[in-house]
């Protein structure tokens, strides 16, 4: 199972780690693991990309992990590229019946 989980601190994002594999089929025929690296991958490379906001990120593909830290608070842009990866992986969640991933927000 894929577990993500947000972090967040007074309401704005702090961190966020994804770590697992889906085991909804074989590796390269993942579906369900293909849908959640492409949704995290593509919110780190626009995060990087259309904003200045500077993130600590670290891998390690084996593991089917994927950590990334807020240096600063987010910008407005990394809230709303956030906020969209949460609801992307929440719709994945729902779709596979929580089988196969689980996300979480954590308010500390």
């Amino acid at each position: 199972m894929i577990r993500v989980t947000v972090f967040k601190e007074d309401g704005k994002y702090v961190s966020f780690i994804c770590d697992g594999h889906a085991g909804y089929a074989k590796h390269g025929e993942d579906i369900v693991c293909a849908a959640v690296s492409m949704l995290v991958i593509n919110t780190v490379n626009s995060i990087l990309e259309f904003t200045d906001d500077k993130i600590d990120v670290s891998s390690d593909e084996d593991r089917g992990l994927i950590s990334v830290d807020f240096k600063n608070s987010p910008s407005e842009r990394a809230k709303l590229l956030m906020d969209s990866m949460v609801l992307g992986l929440s719709g994945v969640k729902e779709e596979y019946d929580g089988r196969y991933i689980d996300i979480s927000v954590k308010e500390e």
